[in-house]
């Protein structure tokens, strides 16, 4: 045999290797981006994607109905899986939404000849009846929970997938139709969400729990390889052709004419052949991974922001980084928060009326004794916005006469409080403080526990109480195991509904509602006003139940972080950590004249 053919023969037997799509440490030449996220996912089953990292993967391995454009402020929907937006009939209660046709799920062995079939409208069907099959340990019933007819019924009587909902039926292959019980205006938002992502029940009945770690989706992206540290994702070469056009994404040249997204016009998404997602907690390790050009994305550890920035307010990028990165500043949809559990009687609801009052009082005090100003200082670079209460600045529902009382350190009232309610140091209760491992974590809960001591809390009574992940610390709450719960909610949709559902009594863990409060009252409000659009009215109602959450001493809360975002040059995007989540990877790109080689 000629070498020539030898050496042909060689190479075209080396290439096959490289390539091969099974194969997570493939060596080839491609588009490469690499996203740190400072936390990693729980789990890649739609039924579990309860947190922004879970969520941020399962949009790019399934389909959803609808998703948000990717450049239009204020956000838009449109359809994604969806041929169009959904008709609704008359009394707002009945929607008929078409599905594309031809769109297939990834090749999988749970199919026949491993060969992925085609989605069609019963996947769907099935997707939303997991949320409510005991089977599924499911934590996204909430969206749907009472609002979508026969479907809690089903769950009641026995959760038959076989058996039909009166109010979620495929009327043929590709069209789909949602009966609701009452109107509710933001049910189209809930259809972007990773929970109601697109799964095949073959896949579910094969893989059961290790549906988790073996996603089967119809997404721009599959699953590679995961582990605790990272993910990686190669395009779905099969992903349904459609061009992307600046316009119809709300492109606004004045405001994001920078960034190069003009290279994108009428390229077909996926546009990487490759996602590398770093899961990287310690802000340090972060940094110095971004700094060595290891990464191409960073969301800024607070502890740098006096490196990144010229001056805090507006946040203004210094000059040594201009030439190197891309920067964009963005205002949190959403807050930070530490929600009382309820449902634990050291602390929150008592049979005893007597100790139920004192234990009110109790929460009061704690909140009054939290230095906002210093959190704000101190973790959020003194550029956070402090509010009282769960409506953030964001919104139009936020009030600015709001008892800012509630958000004001006030020690002299905290002891008063204790005092009079008969609190010392010897009865007050153990109370732990849940968290997930990293130094950051660990710092914020000393400076909460040293809050609490300046009141007379004893030391050893306000606890560490430490999960190895996120995902183990944001399954333990909502299993109702920690007293005190650290965390963050951003807004699912841009909705103040997504911000009142979360104190909603029926949402009750494992639902949204991480603090277990039930309030009649605030139940009522809440029912009386999800039949409303956005409206004077509606935002009377949504200020009435903010203050009734203060007046019950429901959670320390809250601020709203400013976000800074930092990414190479080379890497043409806009990212968003808000409603968007990880939908905005499938419309990464990288220069053409830029290409990684591993």
């Amino acid at each position: 045999m000629p070498k020539t053919t030898q050496c042909v023969i060689l190479l075209t037997l080396l290439l096959s290797v490289a390539c091969s799509p099974g194969d997570p440490d493939e060596v080839t030449t491609s588009k490469v981006y690499r996203h740190a996220m400072d936390g990693a996912p729980a789990s890649l089953d739609p039924a579990q994607a309860a947190s922004l990292y879970s969520k941020f993967l399962v949009v790019n391995l399934y389909d959803t109905l609808y998703r948000y454009k990717y450049l239009a402020r204020p956000y838009q929907l449109q359809p994604n899986l969806a041929t169009a937006m959904p008709e609704i009939s008359d009394d707002g209660l009945r929607l008929t939404i078409e599905i594309k046709k031809g769109v297939h799920f990834i090749d999988d062995p749970v199919f026949a000849g491993g060969l992925g079939r085609e989605l069609k409208a019963m996947d769907f069907i099935y997707s939303i009846k997991r949320h409510f099959h005991p089977s599924s340990r499911a934590q996204g019933a909430w969206l749907w929970q009472d609002r979508i007819l026969g479907l809690d019924l089903w769950k009641a009587e026995g959760s038959d997938y076989d058996q039909e909902v009166s109010g979620l039926r495929a009327l043929d292959n590709y069209t789909i139709e949602i009966t609701l019980t009452r109107p509710f205006p933001q049910l189209i938002h809930t259809l972007t969400q990773g929970f109601a992502a697109v799964v095949p029940r073959e896949a579910v009945e094969k893989y059961g729990q290790q549906l988790s770690s073996h996603p089967v989706g119809s997404g721009p992206f599959r699953l590679i390889s995961r582990n605790s540290t990272r993910a990686v994702l190669a395009r779905n070469t099969n992903f349904r052709q459609e061009p992307f056009d600046l316009k119809d994404e709300g492109y606004d040249q004045k405001t994001q004419g920078e960034v190069g997204l003009e290279d994108l016009q009428n390229k077909v998404p996926p546009f990487v052949d490759r996602l590398e997602i770093e899961f990287v907690t310690e802000d340090a390790a972060r940094w110095n991974a971004f700094s060595a050009g290891e990464i191409d994305f960073i969301k800024v550890p607070v502890s740098q922001f006096d490196n990144v920035l010229s001056q805090r307010n507006p946040p203004i990028l210094s000059s040594q980084h201009e030439d190197i990165y891309q920067f964009e500043a963005a205002s949190e949809a959403g807050f930070i928060y530490t929600n009382f559990n309820m449902a634990d009687q050291r602390i929150g609801y008592h049979p005893d009326p007597e100790r139920n009052r004192r234990n009110h009082a109790l929460r009061c005090a704690m909140i009054k004794a939290f230095d906002w100003k210093k959190r704000n200082e101190i973790f959020f670079y003194d550029i956070g916005h402090v509010f009282p209460g769960v409506l953030p600045p964001s919104v139009p529902e936020f009030d600015p006469e709001a008892d800012a009382g509630y958000i004001q350190r006030d020690l002299e009232s905290a002891r008063q409080l204790l005092r009079v309610n008969d609190w010392q140091a010897d009865n007050l209760p153990v109370l732990e403080y849940g968290f997930p491992n990293s130094v950051t974590e660990r710092q914020i809960f000393e400076q909460f526990r040293n809050f609490m001591m300046d009141m007379g809390y004893p030391a050893d009574k306000i606890r560490p109480l430490v999960f190895a992940t996120y995902g183990d610390y944001q399954r333990a709450y909502s299993q109702g195991k920690v007293a005190l719960i650290n965390s963050s909610w951003t807004m699912d949709y841009p909705d103040a509904e997504n911000n009142m559902q979360l104190y909603y009594g029926p949402n009750a863990a494992p639902g949204s509602n991480s603090a277990n409060y039930n309030n009649s009252e605030y139940n009522r409000l809440y029912e009386a006003s999800t039949a409303l659009n956005e409206s004077t009215e509606r935002t009377q109602i949504y200020r009435q139940m903010n203050q009734l959450l203060m007046n019950d001493c429901v959670s320390i809360t809250g601020i709203a972080r400013t976000l800074l975002f930092l990414w190479d040059k080379k890497v043409i995007m806009k990212p968003d950590r808000s409603f968007l989540g990880g939908y905005f990877l499938r419309f990464v790109d990288l220069e053409d004249s830029l290409q990684t080689h591993e």
